[in-house]
Parts: structure tokens; sequence; C-alpha cells
């Protein structure tokens, strides 16, 4: 995963891991590409040295504790400035020697990314991009052994402005409490969005699907007059259902600091609720088939294991790709997927349902023969009420990448466990997709998107 940042893509005029020779090149005397917070520039590697190591990990560690943000090695600069092209070696011994620095000089150990950039003239040298997220670890220490005297064993850096400052003990306590205090504000959050979506749809008495979605690094999405046109724009847009090709949400408006989008203004349809620190939620009715189990009475509901993975999939990059895009969340975040027999079967909206007007049919998850048009039994139990849980990088899943495939079939195979399914068996475990196993609905749209992302199994 490397990291994403809006001001650094359109300085570079490219994703940092798609980034060209010419396109780095090309800062040289930019004085929009000056160091920066999240902009750092070094003529040669890093030395050997014991210094060299320090340096190391004051950098990436100071970039982590702060916005995140990318050193470019192979880069001289003047008063800040970029001003001449010095290409380094990207051989493995450096990368490797880069890797053991920063695993050992600094705690926890800085996640980062390093990107080369060759020049086309010597595929051997170029520009060398070390990308630094902002690390819900932080704050991370330089465990280093000091070049200049100092008492303390281990030291806090953090970038501000151009240059790296050192954290006080005060600044550390406080990091540190936020650290330990952002899992349990993570998991409070998370039941209040999802608890926020299910209220709203609480009269709906048929089977669906909730996905709820909190960034562990949150974002800030402005609403105002102007951005909300361009929000609305946007979700009145949206292609929710992959490779269906057509627009999906009848209307769009304000909430308590969200964008509510519906599919329409009835009852039954799909509903957003896209939060402005990047949490989102969607809740999705799912397409079932009822069973006769005894005589010619209708006493059992059951969706295919196909619908629940293909409501995943079109759920997970429209939620990341608000937190990610809108709200400019980077890095991980945190997914919960329900799946109800009924909304008032979820333990948030039981006290807000009458008992005595509640009759939802048990729900499994069965395969429908398609010729026969009868079910296939593939779960072992019903069940009102199953939740999966995972964390997934925002990146992978936005830009529709092999994680994205990865995620749903972690979040499905463990809620398909409540019904008695060890697992859906439509995604490999390298993160391919295995279309005949959807069903008649949704196969052909996913095939082709799938076959446009290089997503098939065996491509």
């Amino acid at each position: 995963m490397v990291m994403r940042s809006r001001r650094l893509e359109e300085l570079f005029g490219a994703r940092l891991d798609n980034l060209s020779y010419q396109d780095v090149k090309g800062l040289v005397g930019n004085p929009d590409a000056a160091e920066a917070e999240d902009l750092d520039y070094k003529r040669a590697h890093y030395s050997s040295d014991g210094k060299g190591k320090e340096e190391l990990a004051k950098d990436v560690a100071a970039m982590a504790n702060h916005r995140g943000g990318v050193l470019v090695l192979g880069m001289a600069e003047a008063k800040g400035v970029p001003s001449r092209v010095f290409d380094v070696d990207l051989d493995d011994h450096h990368l490797r020697r880069i890797r053991q620095v920063i695993a050992n000089n600094t705690a926890p150990p800085v996640p980062y990314e390093p990107i080369r950039v060759p020049d086309p003239d010597d595929e051997g040298r170029g520009f060398l991009l070390l990308a630094v997220p902002r690390s819900p670890q932080a704050p991370h220490a330089v465990t280093a052994t000091p070049t200049k005297d100092s008492k303390d064993v281990l030291r806090y850096p953090r970038r501000g402005g151009s240059q790296t400052e050192w954290l006080t003990e005060t600044m550390v306590a406080t990091a540190y409490r936020a650290r330990h205090t952002a899992a349990a504000a993570r998991d409070e959050r998370m039941a209040e969005v999802e608890s926020d979506i299910v209220l709203s749809v609480v009269e709906r008495t048929t089977p669906h699907l909730i996905v709820a979605l909190v960034p562990e690094v949150p974002g800030e999405m402005v609403i105002n007059a102007s951005t909300f046109e361009r929000y609305r724009v946007e979700l009145l847009g949206a292609e929710l259902y992959l490779g269906q090709g057509h627009r999906f949400f009848g209307y769009a408006t304000v909430g308590a600091r969200r964008l509510i989008t519906q599919e329409s203004r009835g009852d039954q349809g799909v509903r957003a609720e896209l939060h402005r620190d990047g949490s989102a939620a969607v809740v999705l009715p799912l397409y079932t088939h009822h069973s006769k189990v005894r005589g010619d009475e209708v006493d059992l509901q059951f969706v295919e294991p196909g619908e629940v993975v293909y409501s995943l999939l079109c759920a997970l990059p429209f939620l990341a790709g608000h937190a990610r895009d809108r709200t400019a969340a980077n890095g991980t975040a945190v997914v919960k997927a329900v799946l109800v027999n009924d909304i008032g079967s979820h333990p948030d909206a039981s006290m807000q349902t009458v008992a005595e007007y509640r009759d939802p049919l048990p729900l499994t998850v069965d395969r429908l023969h398609s010729g026969a048009g009868r079910r296939l039994e593939t779960s072992t139990q019903p069940c009102e009420y199953a939740y999966s849980e995972a964390t997934v990088l925002l990146d992978d899943v936005a830009d529709h990448d092999r994680g994205l495939l990865q995620a749903a079939a972690v979040l499905a195979d463990e809620l398909l466990h409540a019904y008695g399914i060890p697992e859906t068996g439509l995604i490999t475990t390298d993160g391919e997709l295995r279309p005949y196993g959807f069903t008649d609905r949704n196969r052909g749209a996913l095939t082709a998107w799938a076959r446009e992302h290089n997503l098939l199994e065996g491509t």
C-alpha cells in the first residue's frame, strides 16, 4: 500500500507509485515544490555510520508522527527548493539497509514504502522515494544512539514546517494517551455510525446487508453550499453496483455532520450516510428467495452467497472512496459488515420495533439451482443477525485493487460462518474472482468489471 496525498499527487502530476523520472526531475526550480511538512529532499543516500542511521530514523519518524510525507533521495535543494538532480543507486543492498535501519532504530518501527524511480538512461540509478504515511501507532521514537549529548534514551521527532522539532514530555504523554484511546474511540465511533443508519431504516422488514467503515486516522470534509453542490453531483452520478454501468442514487441531501444519499425517496432502497470525518455506512436490501419446507407453506427465505459477496464488493469501494477522496483520510480503516433477516433483528433496532408486528421468516444463505429453480442447501442453520469485521487499506479498496477482493473475502467468509458455511469459495486466497459462483443477476456485470481490473482467476 502506497501513501496517497492529493497535494503531492497534484505537485508531482501522478500517483506516487506511478511516477516517471521526468515527473520528479521536473520539480527542479519549482518554488511550489519547496520542502514542507510533507516533503523533504536528500542529495544522497543516508550514510551508514551512526549519524546517518540517526538522521534516517529521525526523518521518517518525524513524518509518521505528523501528517506523513515523502523523502526524495537523489535531489539537492537550495533554500528548500529542489535545485539539482543527483541520481542515487537503486540496488537491493541500499533498500535492505534502509529497512534494517528503520526497523532497528525506531519504536514502534515506522511504516513506509520505498518507491524506485529509475533514470531511463541508467536503470540502476535514479530517484528513491520513501513514502511515509501518517501513523496510527504514533508517537514513534528514535532509538538510535544520539550523536549529540542527550539525556533521553527515546526521542520523539515531529515535522514542523520544513524542519524537524522534538516533542516535549508533555507532548509525548499526550500522544501516548491518544494512541491508547484511539482503538476504543474507533469502536465507539463504529457503534455510532452503524446505529445511526440502522435507526434511519428501522421500519424495514426484509433482509439487508449493512456495511460501516471508520478510518483509523480521521479525515475532514467541509460542507457548505459550494462543496455540497459538488458532492451532490458526484453522488447522483455514482455507479454503486460494479459493472452495471448506470447511475444509481436518486437524491442527496445534508444531515447532521454528514451527507445522505438514497436510491429513491421510498423506504426500501439503498441508503448511505457519509460522515464529515470519513466514517460512512450503507444499507443494502438483498434479493432473496422463498422456500417451501413443509407442504405448500413458505417458512424459509434464503439469499445466495454470490448476492452477499457482490453487495460487499459494491459497498466497500464506495465507502472507502468517500473516506479518502472527500475527507482526505488515509492509511487503514476498520470495516464492519452485518447481515440481518430484517432490520428489527439488529440489536440497535430491537428496542425500536414492536415485537407483534415483526414476524420475519428464518434466513439462510443457500445456493439456487437456476435450471430447476430450487434451493441447494448450503447452510446448516438459519441466523437472524451475523456480523464480521476487518481492517482494510483505503487505497487498495477505493482503487478496486486486489485488496478489495481480499477484504470482501474475509468479511463474507466470517459472515457465513454464522450459517455453518466455512467459506464462500467465490474469491481465491490470492484475491482473484471466480465469477461462475455468482448469481444470474450479477455474474455478467461482475465478470466485466473484474476483467477490466485484471482480477479474474487465471489472469
